[in-house]
């Protein structure tokens, strides 16, 4: 059996574009479609072709190039069920729990709604890999654009329920920014600390953060970390539920 073989780069001003190829059956797919020509060079790089584009959610700067790809490439697009009619060119709809093959390897569908009513994120666990589009960041998570924080929180929930060695590929190069927040909010946190130092020196060499890992994010990321007795002592929440806690951060990141 052959190795995911993945590639990341910037699209737009702060989009992550990903690729992902199977090898050993010659198959690759665009997790989201943020920008043509960088999706369009990264496969020149590799000598690849595009197949298919999995979509997590229909925020226009994740499917602007739809259109433009799969009339060069001819290509399937997958995407949530529940917003089908927002995704431009859509072809397979999928649900929570669906599962398929990208040639020798399963992706399976999780629902992880929150950022949008309908987000989904990819799993492929031969590879140890999630895709989360909007819903989990390094060192964050999405603004509460059509979701709930009670959608968030249970949606975060099923995230870090996955192997804490999968390697975590999100949207969006966000993570300095993150890490300037989860400090205000987890400041003695010595993992955090180390990860803000790294993030720091990862950006000054124009370095993408990511991958992350859910081991990681485990450590650093206050998002995940409601129940941390350190967290709850610095916003005076000691006797809030976990969900609580998690609202309460959330809005304080609106408002950073």
């Amino acid at each position: 059996m052959g190795v995911l073989e993945i590639e990341q780069f910037i699209c737009r001003s702060d989009n992550i574009g990903v690729l992902i190829h199977d090898p050993v059956n010659n198959l690759t797919a665009a997790i989201d479609a943020p920008e043509e020509a960088p999706i369009l060079a990264a496969l020149q790089r590799h000598g690849w072709k595009l197949d298919y584009i999995f979509t997590t959610h229909h925020h226009h700067d994740h499917v602007e190039a739809n259109f433009a790809l799969k009339q060069k490439f001819g290509l399937t697009i997958y995407g949530p069920h529940s917003e089908a009619d927002k995704i431009p060119e859509i072809d397979v709809t999928l649900n929570d729990g669906d599962s398929f093959q990208l040639g020798q390897f399963e992706v399976q569908v999780l629902s992880t709604p929150g950022h949008t009513k309908g987000e989904i994120s990819y799993y492929i666990p031969q590879s140890k890999v999630a895709f989360t589009g909007d819903t989990l960041f390094s060192l964050g998570c999405g603004r509460l654009l059509e979701g709930t924080p009670q959608q968030m929180f249970k949606s975060l929930r099923v995230l870090t329920a996955l192997p804490a060695d999968t390697a975590i590929y999100c949207g969006h190069e966000y993570s300095a920014s993150n890490a300037r927040f989860a400090l205000t909010i987890d400041p003695d946190n010595e993992a955090l600390q180390q990860r803000a130092a790294e993030i720091t020196r990862l950006r000054a060499n124009d370095q993408l953060t990511l991958p992350t890992s859910m081991a990681q994010e485990l450590a650093t990321n206050p998002f995940l970390r409601a129940s941390d007795a350190q967290i709850r002592a610095h916003l005076s929440m000691t006797d809030a539920s976990d969900e609580q806690v998690f609202t309460r951060i959330r809005a304080l990141k609106d408002n950073f």
